[in-house]
């Protein structure tokens, strides 16, 4: 099995809060996210994330086609990070941590996401040919609406293969 990792950094003009309250809402994953995505938010989300929250969704993330995804708050550190992981969704493994760490100038978002694919070989193959691609394209519709929303300065590095 192939694990994937998907890293992006990019520096905000936000204060510490204000990047907590956004970020942990999954009602912004709309504003963040192409509209291919088309997230619908299916459970009851408490004002407040916390480790063990369990979220539902559905959204049209590949081709169109709905599909069903809970993901569970597995760790919480306010202000300063949470991992949401895949219990049921379309990967056979998915986990994405979310870093908010001050600095000079407002804040540093990191997104780490590890990932594996279903299906095999057969996976690897959409991995290759459309999964990968249209993650880098959710991350990159994220980085761009942030930047015009908050500015500053951008770092990217892209999925790579890890074992």
């Amino acid at each position: 099995m192939q694990i994937y990792q998907l890293y992006r950094q990019q520096q905000l003009n936000v204060t510490n809060k204000e990047a907590w309250d956004f970020f942990s809402s999954p009602y912004n994953l709309n504003d963040i996210t192409p509209d291919f995505f088309n997230v619908e938010i299916t459970s009851k989300v408490p004002a407040d994330i916390y480790a063990g929250l369990m979220i539902s969704y559905r959204m049209k993330a590949v081709f169109g086609i709905p599909m069903t995804w809970l993901s569970e708050v597995s760790h919480c550190q306010e202000p300063k990070r949470f991992v949401y992981e895949q219990r049921i969704g379309p990967f056979k493994f998915w986990s994405h941590e979310v870093c908010l760490t001050e600095c000079t100038n407002g804040i540093v978002l990191e997104d780490i996401v590890f990932y594996a694919m279903p299906f095999g070989r057969l996976g690897e193959l959409l991995q290759t040919a459309v999964i990968g691609n249209k993650l880098r394209r959710i991350f990159d519709v994220r980085r761009d609406y942030l930047h015009s929303k908050w500015g500053q300065h951008l770092n990217v590095k892209s999925a790579q293969v890890l074992s």
